[in-house]
C-alpha cells in the first residue's frame, strides 16, 4: 500500500508549479483528478519535446508526462456554466483542491474559498503564484522566470561584470511546489486533528528567496560566477573530449595539497585538460578531494547511483512509448511508491464522471453534446 492511498485531490492547476506538487502526491498513491480542457490546453501539453516530432499532438509532450504521472484527466469546460457545476461535484468528492491561476480566476468561476466551503466544509484547497495574493503584488500575473527576476536570482546568476542572467528554466516552478507538498500535508494532518479544512497558500517569490537567504547577510558587490568564498579552486574546468568538464571544490590545504599531488602546479584548467572527466573524478574523490564530472542529459540517465536508486522508472506511454519516468526521490520501506503514466487529455471522464461522482450516464453524454465536457 502506498503512503497516500484514498487520498482525493482534484487538480485544477496547469503548466509547472501546481502540477509538480501533484505528481508528487500521485506517485505516493493518491488519486489526482486533473481538471483539463481541450478548448484551453494546459501549457504543459504544448511545451518540448515532443514524441516523433508531433507538436499538434497534445499527448506528445514529454515535458507534460513527466510532469503530470500516476494521474487521471477529465476534461471540463470552466467558461461554461454547467462546467462550473460539473467542477463544484468535484470539488464535494475530493480533499484536497488545488490551483495555480491567476488571483481572482477561482473566484470568477464560482471556485473561490468560500463556494468551496459551501460545497466542501472540510476541503483544503492549496494555492500556488508568482506572488500570492495579499500585499501590492496580490494581482501580478507571471510565470516561474518572472519570480526569478523578483527573488534575485537573475540578478546573481552570470558571470563577473555580466548582465542579469535568467536560470535555464522555471526555477520557481520547481522550489515553490516542493513548499506546496509540505503544505498540503501539514493541513490534512491538522484536518486529521481537528476536523476542519483550510486554505493553504505558496508564492514563488518567497521560496526562491528562502533558498538563497544566508546570501542577503553580505550580497557580494560582484557577481562570484563560480567562486566561492570559503573553498578555493571552487568551479569547473575543462576535461578531455568535447565539452566534457569536471566540478571540483577544496575546503582546506589537506585536500589542496591532495589535489595538487596528483596533478602538480600551474593553471588548474590546463592541468585537467588532457584527463578523463570520470576517471579523474573517480581518482580525485579516492585522494580525498570534492570532484564531479559534469553529466550531459545521457550521463545523467546512465547515472549508476540514480540507476540503483531506481530514480528512473520504466513507463509505458500510450503516445510516448516505454519512457523513463523520474520516480519521487524518497524511498519509505513500508509504502512504496509507484509510477504510472501521465493521461492522455480527457482520457478518464467516464471513470471519473461516472464511477467516482455516481453520474448517469446519459448526463454524461448531454454534457459532451453541449460542449461542457470538452
Amino acid at each position: 500500500m502506498r503512503a497516500l492511498e484514498g487520498l482525493k485531490i482534484a487538480d485544477f492547476s496547469w503548466v509547472g508549479a501546481g502540477p509538480r506538487a501533484t505528481k508528487e502526491l500521485a506517485d505516493n498513491g493518491a488519486l489526482v483528478v486533473k481538471v483539463e480542457s481541450a478548448k484551453r490546453l494546459d501549457l504543459g501539453r504544448k511545451s518540448p519535446p515532443f514524441a516523433k516530432g508531433e507538436r499538434g499532438n497534445p499527448d506528445a509532450s514529454a515535458f507534460f508526462a513527466q510532469t503530470n504521472t500516476s494521474k487521471k484527466s477529465v476534461t471540463i469546460n470552466l467558461a461554461d456554466p454547467q462546467g462550473q457545476a460539473l467542477a463544484k461535484k468535484l470539488v464535494g468528492w475530493a480533499d484536497v483542491v488545488v490551483e495555480n491561476f491567476g488571483p481572482g480566476y477561482m473566484e470568477r468561476i464560482g471556485l473561490g474559498w468560500a463556494e468551496l466551503c459551501k460545497v466542501n466544509p472540510g476541503v483544503i484547497l492549496a494555492s500556488v503564484s508568482v506572488a500570492g495574493r495579499t500585499g501590492p503584488m496580490a494581482g501580478f500575473r507571471g510565470y516561474g522566470n518572472s519570480a526569478a527576476a523578483h527573488s534575485g536570482h537573475a540578478d546573481m546568476t552570470g558571470w563577473p561584470g555580466s548582465e542579469p542572467h535568467m536560470p535555464p528554466f522555471a526555477y520557481g516552478d520547481v522550489v515553490a511546489p516542493m513548499f506546496l507538498t509540505v503544505a498540503i500535508l501539514a493541513a490534512l494532518e491538522a484536518r486529521e486533528r481537528t476536523g476542519q479544512g483550510s486554505w493553504v497558500e505558496v508564492s514563488q517569490i518567497e521560496p526562491m528567496a528562502h533558498v538563497i537567504a544566508d546570501l542577503f547577510a553580505e550580497m557580494p558587490a560582484e557577481k562570484p560566477g563560480n567562486a566561492d568564498p570559503l573553498m578555493d579552486p571552487h568551479g569547473v574546468f575543462p576535461c578531455a573530449g568535447e565539452d566534457a568538464w569536471i566540478a571540483i571544490a577544496c575546503e582546506d590545504e589537506t585536500q589542496r595539497a591532495a589535489l595538487k599531488g596528483m596533478l602538480g602546479e600551474g593553471e588548474l584548467a590546463e592541468l585537467t585538460a588532457d584527463h578523463d572527466a570520470f576517471e579523474l573524478a573517480e581518482r580525485l574523490a579516492a585522494a580525498g578531494v570534492s570532484a564531479s564530472p559534469v553529466r550531459d542529459g545521457k550521463a545523467l540517465s546512465e547515472h549508476p547511483a540514480l540507476r540503483a536508486a531506481g530514480h528512473f522508472v520504466a513507463v509505458d506511454h500510450p503516445v510516448l512509448g516505454p519512457s523513463a519516468m523520474p520516480a519521487p526521490p524518497m524511498e519509505m520501506e513500508a509504502t512504496p511508491h509507484a509510477v504510472g503514466p501521465a493521461p492522455c487529455l480527457g482520457a478518464n471522464n467516464t471513470e471519473v464522471f461516472e464511477g467516482y461522482l455516481g453520474m448517469d450516464r446519459a448526463e454524461i453524454d448531454r454534457l459532451a453534446a453541449n460542449g461542457v465536457i470538452a
